[in-house]
This record gives C-alpha cells, sequence and structure tokens, in this order.
C-alpha cells in the first residue's frame, strides 16, 4: 500500500498521521490483548500463575525488590521512611532544618538519639546559668 505523499496538503498530511497514529495505537493493543491471551492460555493449561514463572513480579506497586531497610522516619508522618541511600528526601532535609533535630533523631531503631523531651530539659539548665551570670552585680 503506497501513498502518494507529494501532492498532499498540510492539512491532509496531518489528517494522515492523526489517522496512522490512532491505527498504531490499535494495532499496539491488539498484539497486546494477542500475546496476553497466549500467555494465559500456557500458564493455565501448565496450572502456573505469572508469579511463578516470574518470581518478585505482581506484588506491589512501586516497590521494588529489596529496595533495603528503613533507618530513618519522618516525625511528622510515620509512613514515610529513608533507607540512608540515594538522595535525601525533602521530609529528611525539613526535619534537619528544625532546632534540636539531629540525622540521630530520625534513627529508627535501638539506635536511635535520645528524644527531645530529654534534650529539652538540659537546655532551661544551661539559659539559668548565662542569666545569672549577666544579672551579677559589677564590682568596681
Amino acid at each position: 500500500m503506497a501513498l502518494k505523499l507529494d501532492g498532499m496538503s498540510p492539512k491532509e498530511l496531518e489528517t494522515l498521521i492523526r489517522d496512522a497514529q490512532a491505527r498504531m495505537a490499535a494495532a499496539q493493543a491488539e498484539q497486546i490483548a494477542s500475546v496476553r491471551s497466549k500467555i494465559d492460555g500456557l500458564l493455565q493449561s501448565a496450572g502456573l500463575q505469572l508469579a511463578d514463572v516470574y518470581p518478585g513480579r505482581g506484588g506491589k506497586p512501586g516497590k521494588r525488590a529489596g529496595a533495603g531497610v528503613a533507618k530513618y522516619r519522618n516525625p511528622a508522618n510515620p509512613a514515610q521512611t529513608w533507607t540512608g541511600h540515594g538522595k535525601k528526601p525533602a521530609w529528611f532535609l525539613a526535619a534537619l532544618k528544625k532546632a534540636g533535630t539531629t540525622e540521630a533523631s530520625l534513627r529508627i531503631g535501638p539506635s536511635a538519639a535520645p528524644s527531645r523531651a530529654v534534650a529539652s530539659k538540659k537546655a532551661p539548665a544551661k539559659r539559668t546559668a548565662k542569666r545569672t551570670a549577666k544579672k551579677a552585680p559589677k564590682s568596681a
């Protein structure tokens, strides 16, 4: 099937391209459906499931196998965690900007730093010492 494109106007060419792209999408969808039905037939005749043939696939979407163990947790949203590998997430960087927050305080598990409540109890004692030093009368 050969088309003469030389004599076509830009509008006719746009229509032809649009029609060809729609037909291409339909042909790809038909091919995928055909291959999928063949695979389903093979799996059913063998008494298998896709997870049996390809372990690790078909699990939770968005989670890659072996992503690692979470080492840090977002205090504002405990569902957000980070393994400590790769780029630091935005919540991690934002938490570090808050006063009194360190990487160790965001760690999960026994190696986590003491809570902020313990750190805040120490802070007033230092402030008090500074205030009393400032209020001491000057001797001439």
